[in-house]
């Protein structure tokens, strides 16, 4: 069987889990973001199956030996599809676990990218509880002594990384509980670590090269991710030059109004300032249109993030991920960098959900 037919069978087995029986009438089928929660590492760093939907994103930039410059983005998901919990079978999906990989290639002029799918158990995936370790067959992102080590062999790519703290993790919005719309019940536990340093190979076409840079990694978990009436968000996760660090986002609404906006800055004394929705101002200043899909997405801004404005420039603007065979969804994720004043004061990326249709988290 070709590897699209194993991940359209995989999609469609996906799709038949996230319809399957929820559980008993009465019985919470998922775990509510609460204030007050207080984030526990290294507990925290790991899996949370109580609630529906859970991330681990890694995006970083990298400089190879021969001196090419690359972006790359790995993300593990997990989602609990609601079935009950007191089903007996081996087979049934109390987990679903998605991995997602790419390699941001000015030298090709778009993403290399591949993408697994699979149900936990059964020595197929499985995310960990206590500390991070997820993995989809021979796709891994693991915690070790400290280091998360990234082990991704793909089709026609693979990454092979290890990604050093050198900062304490930013809990972002209310000490980690992050706001995303109007009604409360719209959150998620969020921390990111932002300047992790890279070093490892990263392998295009059978060429395996050494390469080192700077990485950001996100961790949510949440049960209600985004209201009714969201259809997206645009998002930065921005590693500053002089230590500082810039997540700030905002949720969009039917008519490209924003409905929500958030974010941390992390000045590099370590003093740290929560930014509240008018603090915070995404302005596009131009877009580029995808040839395959016809999707139009805004891949330059302006950010306003409290006192602090920055215009986003992409390290290339086909960075279009098709992510249709594991979450269904078409979206931009791709390395930028930051300008001050036309000055260069840092790097990150730029995530775009929700502009060819409205995004629906599972």
């Amino acid at each position: 069987m070709s590897r699209r037919a194993t991940y359209s069978t995989l999609a469609a087995c996906a799709a038949l889990a996230f319809a399957a029986q929820p559980a008993p009438a009465g019985v919470p089928a998922y775990d509510a973001v609460t204030p007050g929660r207080i984030i526990e590492f290294p507990a925290d760093f790991g899996s949370h199956p109580e609630f529906r939907t859970e991330w681990w994103y890694v995006t970083g930039w990298l400089t190879t030996d021969t001196g090419e410059t690359l972006g790359f983005q790995i993300t593990f998901f997990r989602t609990n599809p609601g079935i009950a919990g007191d089903n007996p079978s081996s087979f049934a999906a109390h987990q679903l676990l998605i991995a997602h990989c790419a390699i941001s290639d000015p030298k090709r002029g778009r993403l290399w990218q591949d993408q697994r799918i699979r149900r936990a158990g059964l020595g197929l995936a499985d995310a960990a509880r206590g500390d991070t370790d997820v993995w989809i067959d021979r796709w891994r992102l693991k915690r070790d002594a400290g280091v998360y080590v990234a082990d991704l062999d793909a089709g026609e790519f693979s990454l092979h990384l290890k990604l050093s703290a050198t900062q304490p993790p930013l809990l972002n919005g209310d000490s980690g509980m992050s706001r995303k719309g109007p009604a409360p019940r719209a959150a998620s536990y969020y921390y990111s670590l932002p300047h992790l340093r890279v070093t490892g190979t990263v392998a295009r076409n059978g060429r395996r090269e050494a390469a080192s840079g700077e990485a950001w990694f996100d961790h949510e978990w949440s049960s209600e991710y985004l209201d009714s009436e969201a259809v997206g968000w645009d998002w930065i996760g921005i590693n500053l030059n002089d230590g500082a660090a810039l997540m700030a986002f905002r949720i969009r609404g039917p008519h490209d109004e924003s409905r929500w906006a958030g974010g941390t800055l992390r000045s590099a004394d370590g003093k740290v300032r929560i930014l509240e929705p008018s603090d915070v101002a995404f302005t596009s200043t131009g877009s580029w249109r995808s040839p395959r899909t016809g999707i139009s997405y805004p891949v330059r801004w302006r950010v306003r993030a409290g006192s602090r404005e920055i215009d986003l420039e992409p390290l290339i603007d086909d960075q279009e991920n098709d992510t249709r065979l594991s979450t269904g969804a078409l979206y931009w994720e791709g390395a930028v960098r930051a300008y001050q004043a036309h000055r260069l004061v840092g790097r990150g990326y730029l995530e775009l959900t929700g502009y060819g249709e409205r995004l629906r988290l599972r």
